[in-house]
């Protein structure tokens, strides 16, 4: 099973996002205590500047595989408790399936007071902030809420994953 956290500690989380370690499962929720406790100390002054365009190849920002390069590289930032100012100049195109890949999926791995003080945004277009906002807040919300739906589907469908 590939983990999400593979580049700093041995631990993973499977596509259900149950955070996995040593034979140990818990919910996301555990899973970030755990995580930010052991990997996200004291944050440093030093920042991280992660620029889409040199990152993806690519001016058009639209597929997922290329914001999973995004988000591994701000994954490796917190890692090593570094800022990350992610920045989108040269880029003309950004759409939501990208920005969940780059930027949503970072809530259901940190929580989103550290996601917000740590990470920052450069040149992006106005009407992609728009975009981008959208997305931060439905991240937030489906991590908020992910938890007890797996457990309220389960319990309906009687299955351990659901």
């Amino acid at each position: 099973m590939k983990g999400y956290f593979h580049e700093c500690s041995n631990s993973a989380v499977n596509s259900a996002g149950v955070f996995q370690m040593a034979g140990f499962q818990a919910q996301t929720l555990s899973f970030l205590n755990y995580y930010e406790n052991k990997h996200m100390g004291i944050i440093t002054e030093e920042r991280v500047n992660i620029n889409v365009f040199e990152t993806t190849g690519a001016n058009c920002c639209v597929a997922a595989c290329d914001g999973q390069k995004i988000y591994d590289r701000i994954v490796a930032a917190f890692c090593e408790n570094k800022k990350v100012e992610l920045s989108f100049a040269g880029t003309s195109d950004l759409t939501p399936a990208f920005l969940n890949s780059a930027v949503g999926q970072l809530y259901g791995s940190f929580h989103a007071e550290s996601i917000e003080s740590n990470l920052s945004f450069t040149n992006i277009l106005e009407e992609d902030e728009i975009i981008l906002k959208r997305v931060i807040e439905r991240a937030k919300t489906y991590f908020e809420h992910a938890y007890s739906c797996r457990k309220m589907l389960r319990d309906t469908l009687g299955g351990e994953d659901a």
